[in-house]
């Protein structure tokens, strides 16, 4: 019999992952691949209606159709657009990065101190990668 792999697993429709269970086991490994790989499609998807409209406001700007008020506005939604664009590819980033770390077997685990995340946190926040207090310590030192 072939070994399972959680990207090919078959999950019931309706599972979470759950306490009682064996931490980052085959089951909320596919779980937690399926969850990363749609966020990843959805900002891919985005991203092109971004550029769709980035491209169609540059074009407006260039063509010079409008009042100096009119180019203001486009002006402004392009940066809000491209800001967007910005965002969503600094997502991306640590989206591969979190599918990288379920590749090599360090998801759900802290880059500080190696310790569980907990399943709790990881269904919150897929893309954490510190514990509670790591991330509250972290922050306060930001300040």
């Amino acid at each position: 019999m072939a070994k399972q792999n959680y990207k090919t697993l078959e999950l019931p429709a309706k599972y979470t992952p759950k306490k009682s269970e064996p931490y980052m086991c085959l089951e909320q490994r596919a779980y937690f691949y399926q969850v990363l790989q749609a966020q990843k499609q959805e900002i891919i998807d985005g991203n092109s209606d971004v550029l769709n409209t980035v491209r169609g406001i540059d074009s407006e700007i260039n063509n010079g159709g409008g009042d100096d008020a009119d180019n203001a506005s486009q002006e402004q939604a392009l940066t809000m657009n491209l800001r967007m664009s910005e965002r969503d590819n600094n997502l991306l980033k640590k989206i591969d990065s979190a599918l990288d770390r379920l590749e090599n077997g360090t998801f759900g685990y802290s880059v500080i101190s190696g310790d569980e995340i907990g399943i709790s946190r990881m269904l919150a926040r897929p893309l954490a990668t510190m514990t509670v207090e790591e991330q509250e310590e972290y922050e306060a030192r930001k300040q």
